[in-house]
């Protein structure tokens, strides 16, 4: 099934998202769905899993985030307090209350800062491979030397130029996705021709080397929210991939220790982008816990 495509216009530009209508017996329940950073879309992350729920009776609602698919770029700089607001004027603009909310990467990080803002707005969360949860970016004994690489190449411009090299590529780009998706079955030509066409746009890679100049510090990573999980009283999934090179698993691990109601749904053979690796089994895991909740 092939969901809508709707816009809403918040005060700074026209937010385009996709609306899976139910498709059985509507349960009265949202969901909704916040895709990563780099090359994402609503689309591209959650095509299947909006179906998937939809069929079983879940209204689902994914917008693109500022600079990414349909949406309008951002007047202001992207950073990660900015998306966290974003959030907050999304939902006040479809007025949702009481929904399940999820995300995946710089999405998850999302979806934790607006959680613990407004925590009286979530029935329940889910962290896909979710950014802000770690210091680090890498689960390494030099850890700290990668992280200060990593923000040398961000600052030098030589990451961002990089990306957009893999825009004029092919053949970079369906390399690049089997880092992030382990099952080179999953790497259809349908699935490639989308990156790449949401990746000749361009401005996906201007809001993400802005969110990675704010987020990615020569020393660290500038939001960790480990410390306020304990803030957090409400049922959380976390799903990680154990073959993830861009959140570390030790990350999760932490997580679902320090959360009062954590689920956590580790996949060994997985990579970052999960629920497009491990489709069938984050599906059903994905339905049983909003059924749930």
């Amino acid at each position: 099934m092939k969901p809508d495509r709707k816009t809403c216009t918040l005060e700074w530009g026209e937010v385009s998202y996709l609306e899976w209508k139910p498709l059985s017996a509507p349960r009265g329940q949202d969901v909704l769905l916040l895709h990563g950073g780099g090359v994402d879309s609503a689309h591209l992350s959650w095509a299947p899993l909006g179906r998937d729920l939809a069929r079983k009776g879940y209204r689902v609602i994914a917008p693109d985030a500022p600079g990414y698919g349909g949406s309008d770029a951002a007047p202001w700089p992207v950073t990660q307090r900015r998306l966290d607001e974003f959030v907050g004027e999304f939902v006040a603009a479809l007025e949702l209350d009481r929904y399940v909310l999820g995300g995946l990467s710089m999405g998850g990080g999302m979806a934790l800062g607006h959680t613990l803002e407004h925590p009286e707005q979530v029935r329940a969360l889910m962290l896909f491979a979710s950014y802000g949860l770690s210091d680090y970016q890498f689960d390494s004994p030099i850890s700290s030397a990668l992280q200060t690489v990593t923000w040398a190449t961000v600052r030098s411009g030589l990451l961002d130029a990089v990306q957009r090299g893999y825009a004029k590529r092919r053949s970079w780009m369906e390399r690049s996705l089997h880092g992030a998706i382990r099952d080179p079955e999953r790497i259809t030509d349908a699935l490639v021709d989308e990156v790449m066409q949401e990746a000749e746009k361009g401005t996906a890679f201007t809001a993400f080397t802005q969110w990675q100049r704010d987020q990615i510090l020569w020393n660290r990573m500038a939001t960790n929210h480990l410390d306020r999980l304990s803030e957090i009283d409400l049922p959380v999934l976390i799903v990680q991939g154990g073959r993830d090179s861009a959140v570390p698993v030790s990350s999760a691990r932490a997580a679902a220790a320090r959360l009062s109601d954590a689920q956590l749904l580790l996949i060994d053979d997985a990579g970052h982008w999960i629920q497009r690796d491990q489709p069938e089994e984050v599906g059903r895991t994905v339905i049983e816990f909003v059924q749930g909740n």
